[in-house]
């Protein structure tokens, strides 16, 4: 008690934070918080989480229990002030552990390896063998079987023989410290993903451009809600150029992106465009196989970068990472339909039309009329038609044929049925696409602490196997000469895995054995 009365504020402080009670504390409290932050969905909007929260807590208790925990953070934990001050004090923690407990070890992997006394000897668990002949005409034969051992070994002469000693793996014993530092690389990575970082969300619509992406935000009053549209316009006109934007409003881009942030508004830089996109189905089922998109990269109004992308394949640019995530139909949207139409006797020809719009198949007077439209056709048992889902999962269009005034046949054209293209005539006429109507949903993702992550990861692989499979080993080999003969003790020491350099001792030891011709134990 007295002791610790006289330490200084800083000792205490130092204490503190080299305390292993505080890291447990620290892990605990980081490791419970994630579990709420996993069950809690981050940065969406506020009726999934209401859902889930009355799922625990009741219908009239879910707005209670949302405002505390958004008041808490917990809707956006990752981003809050206090999971950062988490990782920051586990950080500290880690270091000034580390630092504390260094020198020891240091001195341990730096302190050379000396012959023992005959003192140590004997507090040293210790294996014996005795061969023939004396100390000079047998120390080549154990100096040998101590290389196959494994060691390089130093020399010195003594009055009764000779000692042999080695180490191997002395540095292992900072192996710890290594796992430690790549600990703070994966925290230092994640912190500064957090703070420079972006997570958001963009609904791409077919032959549109986008210069923002989106994080879900709060409740926001009408005077926001124009203020923000405002705020997205003028990025639009500046292919996201958060500087120009803030120029034309006449205020400072400080200013600028902390509007931006609060309406979960984030400048690209660039100007994405969605030329397409395509949903694969299963054969003979409405399960999707395959969602994809087709992008374009604009930067200074010129097409700089193509790609398509699926689920696990995104496109990158300017850090910037754009992953496949989800489909949908655009509300009140009228695209063009996409129709390729093959006379009997003739080439396709393809062409685009909107509802109620004419065609005619090439060479003959059969007009047809785009008289209807369903995204999910199906029909019931009296082979009614009717739409079971708002998703394009079977798009058909209805069309009607006449010649020369009068009806000849109508049905429907599946896009994903080509059974149903064949008209009575001959003809085909194939439902290609209903084009500017779907949108792509896209994950947008940019962390400049990934690659600190990843060189985190590499090197806790170095400290892990390091600490787990390497050791600092010492052997100590005595020769002490007896009548006409030569006393062989071993001594050894390992800060882990000492089976293992007992194994290769006992092998040392059978091959001593072995060239005497059977050495006495």
């Amino acid at each position: 008690m007295e002791e610790n009365k006289n330490k200084s504020i800083i000792d205490k402080i130092w204490n503190f934070f080299a305390s292993i009670t505080l890291a447990v504390v620290l892990f605990a409290l980081i490791g419970l918080t994630s579990i709420v932050g996993t069950i809690v969905e981050q940065n969406v909007a506020p009726e999934k989480n209401l859902k889930l929260l009355a799922k625990f807590f009741g219908d009239s208790n879910a707005p209670a229990f949302y405002k505390i925990l958004d008041s808490l953070g917990f809707m956006d934990m990752y981003h809050s002030w206090w999971f950062i001050g988490l990782l920051l004090l586990f950080a500290a923690n880690l270091i000034i552990c580390s630092l504390d407990r260094l020198p020891r070890i240091w001195k341990l992997a730096k302190e050379a390896i000396k012959p023992l006394t005959d003192e140590q000897f004997k507090n040293l668990g210790k294996k014996e063998l005795v061969l023939k002949g004396k100390p000079d005409k047998v120390k080549e034969t154990v100096g040998t079987a101590i290389k196959h051992a494994g060691f390089k070994f130093l020399e010195a002469k003594e009055a009764t023989g000779y000692q042999f000693y080695s180490e191997k793996g002395n540095y292992t014993r900072l192996g710890v410290y290594i796992t430690h530092l790549s600990i703070l690389l994966i925290l230092g990575g994640a912190i500064i993903g957090i703070i420079f970082g972006f997570k958001g969300y963009l609904n791409l619509p077919e032959g549109k451009t986008y210069s923002v992406a989106f994080a879900p935000g709060g409740f926001l009053s009408r005077e926001e809600e124009s203020e923000m549209e405002a705020i997205i316009e003028r990025l639009q006109a500046t292919e996201g150029n958060a500087k120009e934007a803030a120029r034309q409003f006449g205020v400072d881009e400080k200013t600028l992106r902390t509007k931006m942030k609060r309406y979960g508004i984030w400048p690209l830089g660039f100007s994405i465009r969605c030329d397409n996109f395509l949903v694969d189905f299963y054969k003979g089922s409405n399960m999707p196989k395959e969602y994809r998109s087709w992008l374009t990269i604009i930067k200074g109004n010129k097409e700089v970068f193509k790609k398509s992308i699926v689920v696990n394949d995104p496109l990158t640019y300017n850090d910037v990472t754009f992953y496949q995530s989800s489909f949908g139909m655009v509300p009140n949207a009228h695209g063009e339909f996409i129709m390729k139409i093959t006379p009997k006797s003739g080439a396709p020809e393809t062409r685009q039309m909107h509802r109620d719009d004419k065609f005619i198949i090439p060479g003959t007077d059969l007009q047809g009329t785009l008289k209807d439209f369903s995204p999910a056709l199906s029909f019931d048992a009296n082979n009614r038609p009717f739409t079971f889902a708002e998703q394009m999962n079977n798009p058909a269009v209805f069309l009607e044929f006449s010649e020369k005034g009068k009806t000849k046949y109508s049905g429907w054209i599946m896009k994903r049925y080509p059974q149903t293209w064949g008209l009575p005539d001959g003809h085909t006429v194939e439902f290609v696409d209903y084009w500017g109507v779907e949108y792509t949903g896209l994950q947008v993702r940019k962390d400049p602490g990934v690659w600190v992550v990843y060189l985190g990861c590499m090197v806790m692989a170095v400290g892990l196997y390091i600490t787990f499979f390497m050791s600092h080993k010492k052997i100590w080999v005595r020769l002490l000469e007896e009548k006409n003969s030569t006393r062989i003790i071993v001594a050894l020491t390992a800060n882990k895995n000492r089976t293992a350099l007992e194994a290769k001792t006992d092998k040392m030891m059978a091959l001593l054995s072995k060239s005497d011709g059977g050495g006495k134990q």
